[in-house]
């Protein structure tokens, strides 16, 4: 692969680093506006949502592969974290013993996700941004 090649190819893996980082973004701003949400459409309370991601592969020539960046493969249901009961006989969901089941949204935890999905983002920009002042620096050159 030539040097063009190369610095489209970071290009392109910054790129897809920042349209994931942008969904966890959303889902995490998804999972705080619905800490509080005990009833949905469906039925119960709100269950958090996790992204994964999942390589971007390419095929080479000679059979093998590499990585060139990273894409959401899913977002489902949080079911390894237990939901919370808690005693509200007030509460228009409690059932006849009082209680009512709460999401499993732990805000704490979400905004430190989210510090941490916007650092990634801030990074991947910060890469493409360095990709973009190289292919600058080239054309210059090239002149």
């Amino acid at each position: 692969m030539d040097g063009i090649g190369k610095l489209f190819s970071g290009m392109n893996a910054a790129a897809s680093g920042l349209s994931a980082e942008r969904a966890r973004i959303d889902v995490i701003a998804r999972n705080i506006a619905n800490a509080q949400t005990t009833r949905t459409p469906e039925g119960g309370p709100y269950r958090r949502q996790v992204v994964h991601f999942e390589p971007i592969l390419e095929r080479l020539a000679g059979g093998g592969s590499r990585t060139t960046g990273v894409r959401v493969s899913r977002v489902a249901a949080d079911v390894a974290t237990p939901l919370e009961r808690i005693y509200d006989p007030s509460h228009p969901d409690a059932g006849e013993d009082g209680f009512v089941w709460m999401p499993n949204v732990n805000t704490v935890r979400e905004m430190a996700d989210l510090i941490t999905a916007m650092r990634a983002y801030e990074a991947n920009l910060a890469m493409q941004e360095e990709f973009v002042q190289m292919a600058e620096r080239a054309l210059r050159l090239a002149q």
